[in-house]
């Protein structure tokens, strides 16, 4: 190569002159951020893409973890009920051989009446301890037989009472709202 071609070449081009800015002209207006060139823009789309959809995620988690718990809350209050019904009717059936004491104490003949007004306050006020808690005797003694209510140990022929009329009760039955604490232990007629 010749030697012109090489200072030709090192030779800067020639550069157009700055127009100088005066100190009253603002300057215009300039995006803070310099637009990404276009192989640049297409990483950034792609994280911007890679974090909705890790927000999307953690709403659907939030989301979810919210309804177990709606859940969780909803059976504990009915495992909570249930509980305590379940208690209370055990709590009750240790109470009925009290009841029943009683009640024979009732039936039997004595010449103490002191004694006997005391027994009956005694039954009165467990009958209203009884009530209180929602437990009711069953209604059985000429009822007609109802499987789900009563049990029976005897069937008998009486001409005067009609088919399956409980004719005797051996054992009062109580139940606790719909629930059966004790089944009525019953004589049942032809």
């Amino acid at each position: 190569m010749s030697e012109k071609s090489e200072k030709k070449k090192k030779a800067p081009a020639p550069q157009p002159p700055e127009e100088p800015v005066s100190p009253a002209e603002p300057e215009p207006d300039r995006d803070p951020a310099p637009e990404p060139e276009p192989d640049q823009a297409a990483p950034a789309e792609a994280q911007l893409e890679a974090l909705r959809a890790q927000v999307a995620e953690r709403e659907e988690q939030y989301l979810r973890l919210c309804a177990e718990y709606d859940n969780y809350r909803k059976r504990t209050a009915k495992e909570k009920g249930a509980a305590w019904s379940e208690a209370r009717a055990e709590t009750v059936k240790a109470f009925l051989p009290v009841y029943d004491n009683l009640e024979r104490a009732l039936r039997q003949e004595t010449s103490d009446e002191a004694h006997r007004k005391g027994v009956e306050l005694t039954m009165q006020q467990l009958k209203k301890v009884l009530a209180d808690l929602g437990v009711e005797e069953i209604p059985a003694l000429g009822q007609p037989f109802d499987a789900n209510l009563h049990a029976a140990v005897m069937h008998t022929q009486d001409p005067e009472l009609g088919e399956n009329t409980v004719k005797e009760v051996y054992q009062a039955g109580f139940r606790l709202g719909e629930r059966v604490i004790r089944y009525a232990m019953v004589v049942v007629a032809n």
